[in-house]
């Protein structure tokens, strides 16, 4: 499918704004939604129409009837799982309703494609056999996860009630340049920022723990993709490969010439100690794999680091 206009909700934030990148590249006309609680402002290509506005106010449905784009690509939410945690009815709000706000005039405005930033870390049971699969029943255990979820099931109901295509995108650990490192961020961005500045890094727990890191420009070409083809449904987008954070933590220390010693923590609470999916169906529907090793994505990422600081 070719489309010619794509709003980028929460296109001020780390994923988001890369997307907007690759979109203005390509000439295709870019709006941006953001409301800059955590995305900012300069993240924002200069060539696409930016607006600073919150998927949740009454505004967002009227600017999204006169803008009336093409693709959306619904980034905007809030991410931190603890903070789900602690108020489940504000994740709620900005994870559930303003997705909603999106569905309840899409079909109006003739939206072609919503393609829905999911996660794969919080949907599947850590009782299943990993690498995690699609076929695996989503059994998210926090609001976070719920919402997610949930948003998912909204994006299918929709489809089925008035034929509004949707790809939910479950990504795995994503990392890369532009990641925030202040709140519930990545550890690669957390580790690469302290260590720059000389700063001293604690590993929570024995460091053992392992992720399925994805760089950002793989995430990326995934939207891309999945605004392009002809599909519906849940992809996960990982490398089905496991990383443990004490790898991170030697790569990274290596990569910046960081001289501390490695420091140990207590176990974060509630911490899983696995994580990786498996993208053969992304791999055979959507036609995408990854393509940045993660040695390459590490360097990219710290270079970017490096010049921020």
């Amino acid at each position: 499918m070719k489309f010619k206009s794509a709003l980028v909700t929460g296109g001020a934030g780390f994923i988001g704004s890369h997307i907007v990148d690759a979109l203005v590249s390509r000439r295709i006309k870019v709006y941006v939604v953001d409301d800059l609680s955590s995305g900012q402002k300069s993240n924002v290509n200069p060539n696409a129409s930016f607006t600073k506005l919150s998927v949740n106010a009454p505004a967002f449905v009227d600017y999204l009837k006169k803008v009336k784009p093409d693709v959306i690509f619904h980034l905007a939410a809030q991410i931190n799982v603890r903070k789900s945690v602690e108020n489940p009815v504000e994740d709620a709000k900005t994870n559930i309703m303003g997705l909603l706000a999106i569905l309840s005039v899409a079909k109006e405005i003739g939206v072609k494609k919503i393609v829905f930033s999911s996660s794969g870390g919080v949907m599947y049971p850590e009782t299943a056999k990993m690498p995690y699969a699609e076929t695996i029943p989503a059994q998210p255990i926090s609001p976070y996860g719920i919402s997610k979820r949930a948003s998912e099931m909204y994006l299918a109901f929709m489809h089925q009630l008035h034929g509004v295509p949707y790809v939910a995108l479950r990504y795995a650990n994503v990392f890369g340049p532009r990641q925030n490192a202040k709140g519930e961020a990545g550890v690669i961005s957390m580790f690469a920022t302290a260590m720059l500045a000389g700063k001293s890094v604690v590993i929570n727990g024995t460091g053992k723990q392992t992720r399925d890191f994805v760089y950002v420009g793989d995430i990326v070409r995934a939207n891309l993709l999945a605004a392009q083809k002809n599909v519906v449904g849940e992809f996960n987008i990982g490398t089905g490969r496991e990383t443990d954070i004490n790898t991170v933590f030697k790569k990274l220390a290596k990569l910046i010439g960081y001289k501390l010693p490695e420091q140990h923590g207590k176990p974060a609470k509630g911490e899983v100690m696995r994580s990786v999916l498996d993208a053969r169906k992304a791999r055979t529907a959507l036609d995408w794999e990854p393509k940045t090793k993660f040695d390459d994505g590490l360097a990219k990422t710290v270079e970017w680091f490096r010049k921020r600081i």
